[in-house]
């Protein structure tokens, strides 16, 4: 699958770019979050597909389940923040996150064809 490829692709060079500003301290959250990312966007993407040929608002179930996933791993993001910032600092987290959720959506629509 592409969208794993990518998305493994894509945690190691932002989890790269993390340690490299900010030290040691970003690669539990790179590798953490990048691998969250890799993994709501092959979820969604599975569901995408299956309701993309669906009559009337197939696809837009498939859109709004991702939307959803998505959501959830903000939700998550949050949590693992507050529960243990040390560990888990906001802007390295929210990058890492982000860093590989972003350009996979971008891809998303490419992919479900």
């Amino acid at each position: 699958m592409k969208a794993v490829g990518w998305g493994v692709s894509l945690t190691v060079l932002v989890t790269v770019v993390l340690v490299l500003y900010w030290g040691r301290a970003a690669l539990l959250p790179g590798l953490a979050f990048g691998a969250l990312s890799t993994a709501i966007e092959g979820v969604a993407l599975t569901r995408l597909r299956r309701t993309w040929h669906e009559p009337g608002t197939g696809p837009l179930k498939g859109f709004a389940e991702g939307m959803g996933l998505r959501l959830a791993g903000v939700a998550v993001l949050a949590a693992a923040i507050v529960m243990n910032r040390s560990v888990f600092p906001p802007l390295p987290s929210a990058l890492g996150f982000l860093g590989v959720l972003v350009p996979l959506l971008f891809l998303e629509v490419r992919w479900v064809r």
